[in-house]
């Protein structure tokens, strides 16, 4: 698991569940594409910028058309609101989460 940056953020159109799409960069770990079902609580645009934990180890998985290569991490207290987890002072992209 590690740290990184969302450089981009769009809805997810082939999803069944409604879902956006992120491009999250984790610096000397390279860029990463999600599918993540994140749309009661944020906007795509709400979400550039901001910093997230992902785990990066998992094989790439396909979902309605996009290859997610890594898993963005949340706290979920009900089926489809997910509160993303994001360290709490600035670290650099892809450092390690333990």
């Amino acid at each position: 698991m590690c740290v990184g940056t969302v450089r981009a953020a769009r809805v997810h159109d082939n999803a069944r569940a409604p879902a956006l799409v992120l491009n999250i960069d984790f610096g000397p770990r390279g860029t990463r594409t999600s599918s993540a079902q994140l749309t009661r609580r944020y906007a795509p645009e709400a979400l550039v910028g901001r910093r997230v934990v992902a785990a990066l180890g998992l094989p790439p998985k396909r979902v309605a058309g996009i290859v997610s290569t890594c898993l963005v991490l949340a706290a979920v207290e009900s089926e489809g609101d997910a509160v993303l987890l994001a360290p709490d002072a600035a670290v650099a992209d892809g450092t390690a989460v333990r």
